[in-house]
């Protein structure tokens, strides 16, 4: 017998199996989805906390909002039951073959419930992180107005001065001129700009509780129309009206102010004027109402 007889044959290498690749799991993509809307609500807050970007803002809103919308789209497309499904009525004894099935179909159904409480999870975190990136364009309002539109800056012995800080005299209005004025230290004030009209003698016709209200013939008005808050700026000596040039309200100074024509429905508030010392024009008191579009006597 020769000795290659004698070996043992080694048989052939066999190749080894390769596992068969698994579908990528659903529920990664959407917690990938429902994790990037949250990571962009809160760089979004970020970004408005340090003084806000708006090119940046509108990108990081579009993949909050977009996060949020396209893991939904993946949960409903790819975990909730797509159908349609048609039952088929099956015996009303179980076999084992039945049983078997029964818990399989329970135990994948528990891990899946698994991976749903995780994208619960996430979706919970996304919607809130997004909420609080909206929240805080609240603070771009400014603080609560309080009380701060019932007054403006004039007060009993303010100075009356023209946009340059120069104090005025009532003589320094001819008859039939308009100047714009303010209180002193704040000229400029958008609630304090304020018209002083110097009227022909015995012209004024003042309204009961008003007769000292005037100085030489010198009356003022609010600028601030009381309809949407414009300035007032044209006056018509020869009818004695100021008109808004805004939506066209006349108002009547020889009247208080009285709307006579627009859409304003209330007079000018009036300002009680004095003179001091040394003859410049002051403020007796702030206005008796407030100034602009009337809000405090809506109904609420």
């Amino acid at each position: 017998m020769s000795t290659e007889e004698s070996l043992p044959q080694r048989p052939p290498p066999q190749p080894e199996l390769q596992p068969e690749p698994q579908p990528p799991s659903p529920t990664r993509a959407i917690a990938l989805s429902f994790a990037v809307s949250l990571a962009a609500s809160i760089a979004l807050c970020v970004v408005y906390i340090f003084g806000g970007q708006p090119q940046l803002e509108g990108l990081l809103l579009f993949f909050g909002l977009g996060g949020v919308a396209a893991g939904l789209i993946q949960w409903g497309g790819k975990l909730l039951p797509q159908g349609p499904y048609v039952q088929q009525r099956h015996e009303l004894t179980s076999g084992e073959q039945s049983q078997e099935a029964t818990t399989d179909t329970l135990e994948e159904g528990l891990a899946t419930l698994d991976r749903r409480r995780l994208l619960v999870r996430l979706l919970g975190g996304a919607i809130v992180g997004l909420g609080a990136a909206l929240v805080f364009p609240v603070r771009s309002l400014g603080e609560r107005p309080g009380g701060s539109l019932f007054r403006t800056p004039w007060r009993r012995g303010s100075r009356v001065v023209d946009e340059h800080d120069k104090p005025v005299r009532p003589e320094d209005l001819p008859v039939g001129t308009v100047l714009t004025v303010f209180p002193e230290g704040n000229s400029g004030a958008a609630d304090a700009q304020t018209l002083l009209i110097r009227l022909g003698h015995g012209d004024y016709r003042p309204r009961p509780g008003r007769e000292d209200w005037a100085v030489d013939d010198v009356v003022a008005f609010s600028k601030v129309c009381p309809h949407a808050g414009c300035p007032v700026g044209l006056y018509e000596p020869d009818t004695h009206r100021l008109y808004c040039p805004c939506h066209q309200s006349v108002f009547d100074v020889l009247d208080a102010a009285e709307p006579k024509s627009g859409p304003a429905t209330r007079p000018l508030p009036q300002l009680p004027l004095a003179v001091d010392g040394e003859g410049y024009l002051v403020a007796r008191s702030d206005y008796h109402e407030p100034i602009g579009p009337g809000f405090w006597n809506r109904d609420r």
